[in-house]
């Protein structure tokens, strides 16, 4: 039986660490090339970023390392999924359907490789803490706001009606708001936490998270992201469940995306047109 001193964890935890750190500026160097360079650069990058935690994960040692690892698998997959897959004949909306399929299946296949369970999915909670769920759900319509303020985009609808919206609406709660704390605020955030400290492991999380929104070419943009992601990281390791901060980033996506457009311009869908346009809109998949 091999014993492992406090020394040599140590170390081991301060190798996993710089492994983290690495892929983190790996994953923002790619991000920066498919949004500001050459998509094809970008493809390339994170294809490489891919190869490399699939070979470096089934080689490391240590149950947190491998498992923060794994959680950063489906980061390059976000970017070559939405980059590849043959999206133009869809409405804009089923996007974001049709990008997350791979991307739950991946996430999935991830939690069972780290010896995770369906209680793992962050959709237990105790009766007692619904209001503060509820509560932490209703920032959304906040955020929702901040962020058309800061980006203004187009209308996701024609028309800002109950048979218009009821689809895209759970479209973007699921594909985007849950999926998108299930991947950061659970498989991502715990073992970060595990290897690197609680506000450090939330932190590095809220960093990957904002740096998927380079997309939208505001540096403003890119720091409230950070600055919810702290947030909804915090509430999550506060609470264990992953209710309230779902609701809040659905509600923020629904606001943003359906709400405040449609009545700010009053204007209906812009026709996408072009592929500089089709980057555009995938590289801004998340929130």
């Amino acid at each position: 039986m091999i014993h492992t001193t406090p020394l040599a964890s140590s170390l081991s935890r301060y190798s996993t660490q710089r492994v983290a750190l690495f892929y983190l500026v790996g994953v923002t160097l790619a991000e920066l090339l498919t949004v500001f360079s050459d998509p094809r650069l970008g493809l390339i990058g994170h294809t490489m970023l891919l190869i490399a935690l699939i070979i470096h994960s089934s080689r490391i040692r240590g149950r947190s390392g491998l498992q923060l690892l794994l959680a950063l698998i489906p980061l390059p997959l976000i970017r070559l999924v939405s980059l590849s897959l043959p999206l133009a004949d869809f409405p804009l909306i089923y996007w974001f359907f049709l990008i997350s399929l791979p991307l739950f299946i991946t996430i999935f296949m991830v939690m069972r490789l780290s010896g995770w369970g369906w209680r793992d999915l962050g959709l237990a909670i105790s009766f007692k803490r619904v209001p503060v769920q509820l509560l932490v759900a209703t920032t959304g319509f906040f955020f929702g706001f901040v962020e058309y303020l800061i980006l203004r985009p187009e209308p996701l609808v024609e028309r800002f009606t109950w048979q218009a919206t009821w689809l895209p609406a759970i479209i973007l709660l699921i594909s985007t708001g849950y999926l998108e704390e299930l991947l950061f605020r659970r498989v991502l955030q715990r073992p970060a936490i595990k290897v690197m400290g609680i506000w450090p492991g939330i932190t590095y999380a809220a960093l990957l998270f904002a740096v998927f929104h380079i997309g939208h070419q505001s540096l403003v943009d890119v720091v409230f992201v950070f600055l919810v992601g702290l947030f909804f990281g915090w509430i999550v390791w506060k609470t264990g469940s992953l209710i309230g901060v779902t609701l809040a980033h659905g509600l923020t996506n629904i606001v943003f995306f359906l709400v405040m457009p449609f009545y700010a311009s009053g204007a209906g869908i812009v026709a996408m047109g072009g592929i500089d346009e089709m980057v555009r809109v995938v590289t801004t998949f998340f929130y």
